[in-house]
């Protein structure tokens, strides 16, 4: 992936120290992040404003809470564990249902109560969280992966990851689950990073550690071509949240439900910088585009601004 993302230097690619100095200390005031490094705060902010999230089910702070786990648990089939304050997707754990009194994870694991008291207990300590400071769990929904990724999953369920700069799309890609990851969505636990032609919703093809690939591994399906359904309103949630949170540089990770389409996974105000190795483009051309319009046109409206990334940020055939 180096030797890639040195071949893309010529084509405008954001270095890490130019994401911070230009973007992240620029546009993201640092008493802002709380409300992203927090998944719940990040989940409260959503609802409040309407954007649609997996729905919680608990929340877990202390080591009393834990001990009637089973019991607060009684009620859900499936649902998701993860720490509040957790990156990179540690400390996740996805349950599909309940089997002999164990509850089975999406790779087929199954885990006993005590096995997740434990889990919850390492949680609560600080064990995933940013900084290792005490932390507390977040239980909810599982998400059920909507049909157009699913002959491109392995096991966990994809995400879609947007930039957006001053609340508008910069780029975006897809991040499919793979064996070798765990069925977790993270490129740096092996998922694979596809990227998507901001203006009609199509996937490009992928990235795959430093592997340029058009099919899945895994599954040996075409990663390429696939129709992103509700693509604008996927933009909209994207760009509606740098309003949401004050912050003007911005990962947004949504999520497409089976049946309740996109919900906002969660932000992050340090995005990483392989969408442009997946998209195989630099971001720091779009990126000063938007500024210069932004410059002149300070007042634009949500539609507005994916009106104009996806006029302007089109792929060329």
């Amino acid at each position: 992936m180096i030797t890639l993302f040195r071949r893309l230097k010529s084509h405008g690619i954001l270095s890490i120290n130019q994401r911070n100095t230009d973007f992240v200390l620029r546009y993201n005031p640092r008493k802002l992040f709380p409300l992203v490094d927090d998944k719940l705060k990040t989940k409260k902010l959503a609802l409040k404003s309407g954007i649609a999230v997996p729905p919680l089910y608990d929340i877990i702070e202390t080591e009393q809470q834990i001990k009637t786990i089973e019991e607060r648990l009684e009620p859900y089939t499936d649902f998701v564990v993860k720490p509040a304050r957790g990156s990179g997707g540690d400390g996740i754990l996805v349950f599909k249902d309940k089997v002999y009194g164990r509850y089975r994870q999406i790779n087929g694991k199954l885990t006993t109560a005590q096995e997740l008291s434990y889990h919850l207990s390492c949680l609560l300590s600080g064990a995933y969280s940013l900084g290792g400071s005490s932390d507390y769990a977040i239980i909810e929904k599982r998400v059920v992966v909507d049909p157009v990724f699913a002959e491109v999953s392995y096991e966990g369920i994809p995400d879609i990851r947007i930039i957006s700069l001053l609340g508008y799309p910069a780029m975006a890609m897809v991040r499919l689950p793979t064996r070798l990851s765990g069925g977790k969505a993270n490129l740096h636990q092996g998922a694979i990073g596809v990227g998507v032609d901001l203006a009609t919703g199509k996937t490009l093809g992928g990235v795959f550690h430093n592997d340029i690939i058009d099919y899945h591994p895994d599954t040996l399906n075409p990663i390429v071509n696939i129709e992103v359904p509700y693509w604008n309103k996927i933009l909209e949630i994207a760009s509606s949240c740098y309003e949401l949170t004050g912050l003007g540089y911005l990962g947004v990770d949504i999520v497409l439900d089976k049946e309740q389409g996109p919900l906002m996974l969660e932000l992050n105000a340090r995005p990483g910088l392989n969408i442009q190795i997946a998209n195989r483009e630099g971001g720091l051309k779009r990126y000063r585009a938007i500024e210069a319009h932004h410059q002149e046109h300070p007042n634009e409206t949500v539609a507005e601004k994916v009106a104009f990334s996806r006029e302007h940020f089109a792929r060329m055939k």
